[in-house]
């Protein structure tokens, strides 16, 4: 058996329960991301389609702004630049915000798709029978949108797992994070690689099922058409 796989069986017990409790950080600031995303990202795409442009071209500045700037910038600036105003978070509420924020402007786009997929004779024909854009929009565009939706915004939900590994520079205990640390910390230098190949293996446990659900999404949306 090769040196380096020895020194890895040596050290797995120290490894293997550090990196697992990473993994949990990294699935909760995945899931707190993600209901930002939505939930925001709803908001905008609302904003992006009303006909005020109040609304419209605020809407519109935040999409390009969060869409042109690096995700790493804006969690930067959300743990370190508040923290100058008086504002601070500790490094999880950090990555939660700032990757939610940033997702909201991909999430809202595909929102704004899925609404706009759906035939606007369909909207005339609820608002002639009597129905406000309200309850038109909430029982009849947006469950039929839904299911346009689902298949990228799963998408988008693997691409927010991967993406978690940039808040281990604000100091996020997440996956990256801990494997930096037990490298530097109990100079595993020699299985420094092996130690990232066994984050890349957690990284996959968590992109693969979710890749899975996307898959049959995708079949699914074409059978709904």
């Amino acid at each position: 058996m090769p040196e380096f796989w020895i020194k890895m069986w040596e050290w797995w017990p120290e490894i293997f329960p550090v990196l697992l409790r990473a993994t949990a950080m990294t699935v909760q600031v995945m899931i707190g991301a993600l209901i930002v995303a939505l939930i925001l990202g709803m908001a905008v795409a609302l904003m992006r389609i009303s006909t005020f442009k109040l609304l419209r071209y605020p809407a519109l500045f935040y999409t390009d702004v969060m869409r042109g700037t690096p995700a790493l910038v804006q969690i930067f600036i959300i743990y370190f630049g508040l923290s100058d105003l008086g504002i601070e978070f500790d490094p999880v509420s950090a990555a939660i915000i700032g990757l939610g924020m940033n997702g909201a402007a991909y999430v809202g786009e595909i929102y704004r798709a899925g609404i706009e997929a759906i035939h606007r004779g369909q909207v005339e024909a609820a608002l002639s029978l009597g129905m406000t854009p309200v309850r038109a929009m909430r029982y009849i565009i947006l469950p039929q949108a839904l299911r346009l939706m689902l298949p990228p915004l799963c998408n988008y939900a693997i691409l927010l797992v991967k993406d978690t590994a940039i808040i281990s520079t604000i100091a996020a205990p997440e996956i990256m994070f801990e494997a930096r640390r037990l490298v530097q910390a109990t100079f595993m230098y020699s299985i420094s690689g092996q130690i990232y190949l066994i984050c890349a293996g957690f990284y996959l446990a968590l992109t693969l099922p979710l890749s899975q659900v996307a898959k049959r999404l995708e079949k699914a949306k074409e059978r709904w058409r």
